[in-house]
C-alpha cells in the first residue's frame, strides 16, 4: 500500500472519539443502546495476529492457515501460547498447574494452554497498535473461562481515538463475541477460522467461503475483482416477511450458557437473529430455546436466521423444532443460511445493519462502509 494510503488508513483509525462506552450491566438500558461501531476495514499489508482462545490447535493447520491469511495480503503474527497444551483439569496427584501432562489423562478435554496464557495473548494482540485484527486460530472449548481474566480495562483504554480493530471467529468464540459487544459496543466478524479444516485443509467450498470472508472483512470494495458481496442465501422459509436491525447471535450452546452472567449476549430486541450449531440433539436445542425464550432473550426480535445446524440430526425434525418454539414469536425466519459449522462458511458482521428478506430467501449484507454509507471512512466510524 502506497505511503498516502497508509496515511489516509492511519488518519481514519484516529479520528473516532476518545469517550468509552459504558457497556458495564445495567450502565445503560439495552433499548437505549447505540449501533455498535463498526470495525475498520482491513488494507492488503495490514497485520493480524492469531491467537487461540479455546481448544488445542493443530500446528501444521496452523501453518497452512496463516499461509492463506498471507496469500490475502495480510501479515501475520503468532500468539505467544498459540500452540500450548494442557487438560481440562490436572491429572490426580499433581500441583494444579497442569503443565507436561500430555503422557497423562489419555482422552481428557485438552485446551490450547492455560486460561491466563490465553487471556494474555488476547489482550496482548488487541492491544498492540500494529495489529489490525484478531483471528482465532479455532473453537472447541475455553472461551467462556477466558471472561473473567481479560483485563477489559487495558482493552477498553487501547481502543482510544482508533477505529475498532477486528476480532474474528466462530463457534465457541461466541463467547467473545457477546463480551466484545457488551463490554466495547463494536461489530465483530463471525467467519471460518485459520486452522480449521475449511480454510487449512481446503476442505468444504473454501474459495467462496475465502470470497466472502475478504468481502467483509476488506470491504466489497476493496476486496479485489469477483469477490463478490456479503449477502447470503437460505434454502428454506419456516415463516415468511421482511425484517432489519443489526445482526446478533451466533452458536446456539454459547449464548445460551452465557445468560446470566456479566458477559451475556445484549437481548435481541429489534435485531435480526442469527442461531446455528453442532452435534446437537434436536431435543437440546429445543431445550435450549426454550431456555433463552423463558429468559425474555427473543422478546422484540425483528427477525430470525438459522444456519445449517450440522449434524444435529433430522433436518425436518429441528425445522419442527424451531417452527415450534421460534414461530409464535411472530417474526420471519429463514433457515438454511451457509455459515456457522459445516462445508460451508460464509462470514457475518455481527452488531452490523442486515435486511432479511424470506420472499428472495435472502440475508442482505450491511451497506458497504464508506462516504455513502453508515460507518464513515475506512468502516470503523459511527
Amino acid at each position: 500500500m502506497s505511503g498516502v494510503a497508509r496515511a489516509g488508513a492511519e488518519d481514519d483509525r484516529r479520528s473516532v472519539s476518545d469517550r468509552p462506552l459504558d457497556r458495564t450491566p445495567g450502565s445503560l438500558s439495552e433499548d437505549r443502546a447505540p449501533a455498535p461501531r463498526r470495525f475498520a476495514r482491513l488494507r492488503p499489508g495490514d497485520r493480524v495476529a492469531v491467537i487461540a482462545p479455546s481448544g488445542p490447535v493443530d500446528p501444521v493447520r496452523l501453518r497452512a492457515g496463516c499461509d492463506v491469511l498471507r496469500d490475502l495480503g495480510l501479515e501475520v503474527t503468532v500468539g505467544e501460547h498459540a500452540l500450548d497444551r494442557v487438560p481440562l483439569g490436572p491429572p490426580a496427584g499433581t500441583d494444579g498447574a497442569g503443565e507436561g501432562t500430555d503422557g497423562a489423562g489419555e482422552g481428557w478435554q485438552r485446551l490450547a494452554g492455560q486460561d491466563a496464557d490465553r487471556a494474555a495473548d488476547l489482550v496482548a494482540a488487541w492491544c498492540d497498535p500494529e495489529v489490525r485484527a484478531v483471528l482465532c486460530a479455532r473453537g472447541g472449548y475455553g472461551a467462556t473461562r477466558l471472561l473473567g481474566l481479560i483485563d477489559w480495562d487495558k482493552i477498553i483504554e487501547a481502543g482510544r481515538g482508533t477505529a475498532p480493530k477486528i476480532l474474528h471467529g466462530s463457534s465457541d468464540v461466541t463467547a467473545l463475541h457477546a463480551a466484545f459487544a457488551r463490554r466495547l459496543g463494536i461489530t465483530t466478524s463471525f467467519g471460518p477460522m485459520t486452522a480449521g479444516e475449511l480454510l487449512a485443509e481446503g476442505a468444504g467450498e473454501r474459495e467462496r467461503a475465502l470470497r466472502h470472508l475478504r468481502a467483509v472483512l476488506f470491504g466489497p470494495e476493496d476486496a479485489g475483482e469477483g469477490t463478490g458481496g456479503t449477502d447470503l442465501v437460505g434454502t428454506c422459509v419456516l415463516r415468511p416477511g421482511r425484517a432489519e436491525g443489526l445482526l446478533t447471535g451466533g452458536t446456539l450452546a454459547l449464548l445460551t450458557a452465557l445468560l446470566g452472567t456479566p458477559d451475556a449476549p445484549p437481548p435481541a430486541a429489534g435485531r435480526i437473529v442469527f442461531l446455528e450449531d453442532v452435534a446437537e440433539a434436536p431435543y437440546r436445542i429445543d431445550r435450549m430455546l426454550t431456555q433463552l425464550l423463558r429468559a425474555g432473550w427473543f422478546d422484540g426480535a425483528a427477525g430470525i436466521v438459522l444456519g445449517p445446524w450440522h449434524d444435529c440430526g433430522d433436518p425436518a425434525e429441528l425445522d419442527a423444532v424451531v417452527a415450534g418454539r421460534l414461530g409464535p414469536l411472530g417474526v420471519p425466519i429463514l433457515a438454511g443460511v451457509p455459515a456457522g459449522h459445516g462445508p460451508r462458511q460464509l462470514t457475518l458482521e455481527l452488531g452490523a445493519p442486515y435486511r432479511l428478506d424470506t420472499g428472495t430467501l435472502t440475508l442482505a449484507g450491511p451497506p458497504p462502509p464508506g462516504p455513502d454509507g453508515p460507518g464513515g471512512p475506512r468502516g470503523g466510524l459511527r
